[in-house]
């Protein structure tokens, strides 16, 4: 597998640019506690070559664990020794912890620490109260990785994600630069605001939110609450157009979309977006600085796969987003949206050369 490369550090560096297309310039305008006494740092786990990966070699991850945190009871993957520096990994819609089922390992074996949260509304995480707001804005999704930080007493980690979860570790290592020592992110620069939300995009580009629009009505959270398992399977097949996986893989991964709260954290989320319902006062300061789209000081490598068919922003619209040291790498082999479980090998050097960019 391949790998184009575009690095920066804060200084300004010529660097190569991807032709974009019309759909991505459209997408990127919408565009303390109890801590433990001392952690390991990059320098306890040198930088290293992962060595291949077959995807699919790893189909689970033993027993789960569960925190209290926050507003919720979260269930999470642990690999990797209990001292090792900690790498967060985040998943995104409709998928689950199982795309990292082979990059935790690979990972681990290099000495980190590494967990794996199911986010709200997936898995076997659960809110803790009837009464709490089945939310599904970003900023809502931000905090709970601060809670779960704070839960687990983890001052710093290494986060990384795609879809969603790529979108959660920006806004964290925007707003919390001080909990992130280094950021993985599928597709780049993720922040958005609602208002930005609002916007028409070109035709082709609101072909690519079908689904967006269909969730804005009644009958599309009918259609998905029914067709879960279908609907979800489609998406996959849209956003990894050339990614052959078969139905036991797909399978592991749809039984977290049976979560009781699945349904309505999504329907939010979509519908957040477009401004058809509101957030929650508590989030609204988070919301007005994540609308002045804030820059990413941590080392980041941002990621992309050459068949992603999810839309998604061009890096040369994202890199001015990244102000310090910076790295891109177009992933080829027809690697989808799913890019961590369709190219762990890619996914995990990136984990360790990010933390290791100084």
């Amino acid at each position: 597998m391949n790998m184009s490369l575009l690095n920066h550090s804060s200084a300004p560096r010529h660097r190569r640019l991807l032709a974009p297309s019309i759909l991505a310039f459209a997408l990127i305008q919408l565009g303390a506690l109890g801590f433990a006494a001392s952690q390991a740092s990059a320098a306890d786990v040198p930088a290293s070559t992962i060595g291949a990966i077959t995807p699919g070699s790893h189909t689970s991850f033993g027993p789960l664990k569960h925190v209290k945190a926050g507003l919720l009871d979260v269930s999470y993957a642990e690999v990797g020794p209990a001292d090792g520096p900690v790498v967060i990994l985040l998943h995104g819609w409709p998928y689950d912890i199982h795309s990292y089922a082979d990059v935790a390992p690979a990972l681990a074996e290099k000495g980190y620490r590494v967990l794996i949260p199911y986010a709200r509304g997936y898995g076997d995480t659960r809110f803790l109260s009837a009464k709490t707001l089945r939310n599904g804005q970003p900023s809502a999704l931000a905090s709970d990785l601060i809670d779960f930080m704070d839960a687990l007493k983890i001052k710093q980690a290494v986060l990384g994600g795609y879809d969603w979860g790529a979108r959660t570790a920006d806004i964290v290592a925007a707003l919390w630069p001080e909990r992130v020592k280094a950021l993985v992110a599928v597709s780049g620069y993720l922040i958005g605001s609602q208002e930005a939300g609002k916007t028409p995009l070109p035709p082709a580009a609101e072909l690519q939110w079908w689904y967006q629009f269909y969730f804005a009505t009644e009958r599309g959270r009918l259609g998905y609450e029914k067709n879960t398992h279908d609907f979800a399977k489609l998406i996959w097949k849209l956003a990894s157009p050339k990614w052959n996986f078969d139905d036991a893989t797909y399978d592991r991964s749809a039984a977290a979309l049976q979560n009781p709260d699945h349904v309505a954290v999504s329907i939010f989320n979509y519908r957040w977006r477009l401004g058809l319902v509101k957030g929650e006062a508590k989030y609204d300061a988070l919301e007005k600085k994540l609308a002045t789209f804030p820059s990413i000081s941590v080392p980041t490598i941002t990621l992309e796969g050459d068949a992603n068919g999810a839309p998604h922003p061009p890096a040369e619209a994202y890199a001015k987003r990244f102000t310090g040291k910076y790295e891109y790498r177009l992933i080829d082999g027809g690697v989808g949206h799913n890019l961590p479980q369709e190219a762990p090998q890619a996914f995990a050097q990136a984990v360790i050369d990010a933390d290791h960019l100084r």
